[in-house]
Parts: C-alpha cells; structure tokens; sequence
C-alpha cells in the first residue's frame, strides 16, 4: 500500500525497524525542547499530514520503552486518524510518572499503526441472541 505524505517535518519519514513490525515512530517536530511535568499533557507535533485511502485509519500508539522507563503514555490510545483527515498528525502525550520527561526534536514519541476498517450499519432488534457469556462484563470469565 502507498500512502501520500508531505514531511514539513525535519526528520525522514517514518519507517518499520524490522520486517514484521506493525508500527513505525513517529518523531517529535519541535522548534525547541518541551518538559513535561508529572501528570501533565501535551499535543507534540510531527510535521507529517497524510492522505489514506479509504476503508482505512492510522493508529497512533504509545512506545512500550517510553511507557516502562519513564511513565510516558499516549492519552487517547490509539488515537485514529481518520482517511479523510488532513491535518497535521500529532500526538498527545501525557506523563504518567513522578519525574519531569523533556521532550526534543527528533525524538521517537509514538508509533504508527495503519489498519483497515469496516465501517457498520445498525440494525434494531427487539432482542440478542443468546450466547455462553450472556450479560457477564468486567472480569465475569474470571482468573485461570
């Protein structure tokens, strides 16, 4: 699949590590360092703008290695880029731990997950179908 971009970014595009993975990062485009404080949350730009085709979105995800090391999440994850966006891509962080995190140029901050959808049609019933789990919610099948 080809995906239109325009990089007003400073950094290259953002690319797979490894031929199985499902992400690529996403980079901060920063004209200085931002710090953010405990708890707090920022939009972090990324100078990218995409076009995608229909029937499919963007994910925007949280980098595990930030997450364990520094409390540094992703607030809306995944956050979905719709195919008919056309803004700037960003990313809304927010720090989780007890420590200030300082944000700089170039830094990896999120990944990009691109996934197809479907989109549904509803159809009113009077009522379900009956299954095994039923109305069981929260944590109803238990520990094993």
């Amino acid at each position: 699949m080809t995906i239109k971009v325009v990089n007003r970014s400073r950094h290259a595009l953002p690319q797979y590590a490894t031929p199985q993975s499902a992400g690529m990062d996403l980079r901060a485009n920063l004209d200085a360092p931002i710090t953010l404080r405990p708890l707090e949350r920022r939009l972090i730009p990324t100078g990218l703008f995409i076009a995608l085709p229909p029937g499919y979105e963007a994910q925007v995800r949280p980098r595990s290695g930030l997450a364990l090391k520094h409390g540094i999440g992703v607030l809306n994850a995944p956050g979905t880029i719709d195919a008919d966006y056309r803004g700037e891509v960003g990313v809304i962080l927010v720090n989780l731990s007890t420590e200030e995190f300082l944000v700089s140029d170039g830094d990896r901050i999120a990944q990009l997950v691109v996934a197809r959808h479907e989109q549904a049609a509803w159809e009113c019933v009077e009522a379900l179908d009956e299954t095994e789990r039923g109305e069981g919610g929260f944590g109803h099948s238990g520990k094993k």
